[in-house]
């Protein structure tokens, strides 16, 4: 049944809705469990939809204008202003030692590795506007509200509730989370889980920007800000989708490591015997690479593994489509004529046919959809341990080999540093590829310090043997300005021969300044890319740069050097003469 009514002082009043739901047993009176999120007034009479199917949401967004629909019948949205994540608006509210809440137990936020990354925010702030983003729901005629797990693992999922006045975060959500049955639904504990208030049109007061010693912390007038304690995020001023499900995957992130469980940014696919990790940041080719015809899809974002091998934490995929072609592409280019998908800031034509070249709104354009879309997958998102874990890095300098072969010293040393470059669009400011460090190729969404996932990774592929493999998508010739990206075709066959073993047969140097192996040849890629240096006009332009990435790693590791082992330190780039 589908509720909608007033609540308050006194009881709830009951009226006909315009469309069907399923409310959780354990949120069962409506009236007690908004009250408790501070979602209360007397007087409200807007429409609360619960659980609804795509098909309706995608008429809801299109009734209240949220968005149009494609020729292929998908709906296509714009997210305004920001296009990509905001990461400089991200905080976590800094608990008393003391207050640890039923599903975080045995974490505080002692756990968190304060800096920039983990910005800390006040719980005076967060009541401050968490009161504000509800006064601002609380004015909209209708809410839209998905129940959904985080995390293909029985024993392992989160479950997570989101509130939000559009129809299509709804839509959104619930192609990227995993969705449960209508018993599930019904049987979910809503209390267990973490709850999403979520508020794209709402925007922080201009006098609580900045005002560090005042009332407010915040950077800008949008925010996305996690609290442990009261099992909650809020998220204010920004309609860029995919804040909502990687507030998600940071509390994951946070949870996992106490269950010594490792969680990873990072795509994976499989044969059934052979299973592979690809870390990576957006734009590296995380879920283009792991969408491969011979090998079935986990997933391609967010991963846990446990002692059982590893489990998706999503329901769907979330890939850049900048570019995208049908040739090189064709499971993902599928995807944007299936109606259920979301296309973000695609510009389409009078025809309403998608233009995936045009980059005029950003270059971070995107689509979601369920992972049902794709046909080659495992059916419950899960697969046995990793063979071979690759770290996708997008060179920027020109200077990384295509593929390198790294011994466990240089694995924790590369997972550790996180190297690769911003793409365009990913965040907001991003309009050509920086060279930047991120630790575990993730650390935006990683609460804890980097060395506390660099262990478990190092602990599991120890335990199971599994090789480390560094694969560059970037640039090979001269850098970013002066050649094109690799090609994808030579990519993948690289990736290929790593995965079935063929490229351990080959003959491997060793590069003088990183170390790590390089293979000197490969079915399928021209031979001279192997060697970036032979592919620059001149030798000394390459040394140079080379040398210039080798210090950037070392002055980038400083922050970490402490705790860290001999052998690990050793395995840094070297600066050659």
């Amino acid at each position: 049944m589908h509720y909608n009514g007033q609540w308050g002082a006194g009881p709830m009043v009951l009226r006909p809705m315009r469309s069907g739901g399923v409310i959780p047993e354990s949120f069962r009176d409506v009236n007690m469990g908004l009250a408790d999120l501070g979602l209360s007034r007397n007087g409200y009479d807007g429409d609360i939809h619960w659980n609804l199917e795509w098909e309706d949401l995608y008429a809801a967004a299109i009734r209240r204008k949220e968005g149009e629909m494609t020729a292929h019948g998908v709906l296509r949205t714009v997210t305004g202003e920001r296009t990509g994540r905001s990461p400089n608006d991200r905080y976590i509210v800094k608990l008393h030692e003391s207050k640890i809440s039923s599903i975080t137990k045995g974490l505080t936020t002692e756990d968190v590795w304060w800096g920039d990354v983990n910005t800390p925010i006040s719980e005076n702030t967060f009541n401050l506007l968490q009161h504000a983003v509800t006064e601002h729901l609380l004015e909209k005629d209708e809410w839209f509200i998905q129940n959904l797990y985080c995390g293909a693992d029985p024993e392992e999922r989160l479950n997570v509730m989101l509130i939000t006045e559009n129809a299509w975060h709804a839509s959104f959500a619930r192609n990227m989370f995993i969705r449960p049955s209508v018993e599930e639904i019904q049987a979910m504990d809503v209390w267990a889980g973490f709850t999403i208030l979520h508020a794209p049109s709402y925007q922080a007061r201009p006098d609580w920007i900045g005002s560090k010693g005042g009332v407010t912390e915040l950077n800008s007038e949008a925010f996305v800000i996690i609290n442990f304690e009261k099992r909650m995020v809020i998220i204010g001023g920004t309609q860029y989708a995919g804040e909502i499900k990687k507030s998600i995957f940071s509390i994951m992130n946070h949870i996992l490591p106490s269950r010594g469980h490792l969680p990873m940014h990072c795509s994976s696919n499989t044969t059934g015997e052979n299973t592979a990790v690809f870390f990576g940041l957006s734009g590296t080719g995380k879920t283009t690479l792991s969408a491969d015809p011979n090998r079935a899809l986990v997933g391609d974002d967010e991963h846990g593994w446990s002692a059982k091998g590893v489990f998706n934490f999503e329901g769907g995929c979330y890939a850049k489509l900048i570019d995208l072609s049908e040739e090189d592409e064709p499971a993902i280019f599928a995807t944007t004529k299936m109606p259920g998908s979301i296309l973000e800031n695609i510009i389409v034509d009078d025809d309403g046919i998608p233009d995936f070249t045009d980059d005029t709104l950003t270059a971070n354009t995107r689509g979601s959809y369920p992972i049902e879309f794709i046909e080659n997958r495992t059916p419950d998102s899960m697969a046995g341990h990793p063979q071979n874990v690759v770290f996708l890095t997008c060179d920027a300098f020109g200077v990384l080999p295509p593929i390198s072969r790294l011994s466990p010293a240089q694995a924790a040393y590369h997972f550790i540093s996180g190297y690769t470059a911003k793409v365009a669009g990913t965040e907001v400011g991003v309009k050509e590829p920086q060279a930047t460090f991120s630790a575990c190729f993730g650390a935006p969404f990683m609460p804890r310090h980097p060395s506390v996932y660099a262990d478990l990774l190092a602990e599991k592929m120890a335990q199971h043997g599994a090789k480390c493999w560094l694969l560059n998508t970037g640039w090979v010739s001269g850098g970013y300005g002066k050649s094109k990206r690799i090609k994808i075709k030579w990519t993948r066959a690289l990736l290929n021969a790593a995965l079935d073993g063929s490229l351990n047969d080959v003959e491997f140097a060793i590069d003088p300044r990183f170390g790590f192996e390089v293979p000197q040849s490969c079915e399928g890629v021209p031979e001279e890319i192997l060697n970036p240096r032979d592919t620059w006009g001149d030798g000394s332009q390459y040394d140079a740069a080379a040398n210039q990435l080798a210090k950037m790693f070392g002055e980038n590791f400083a922050q970490f050097a402490e705790g860290t082992s001999a052998e690990v330190l050793a395995a840094a780039p070297k600066p050659l003469e």
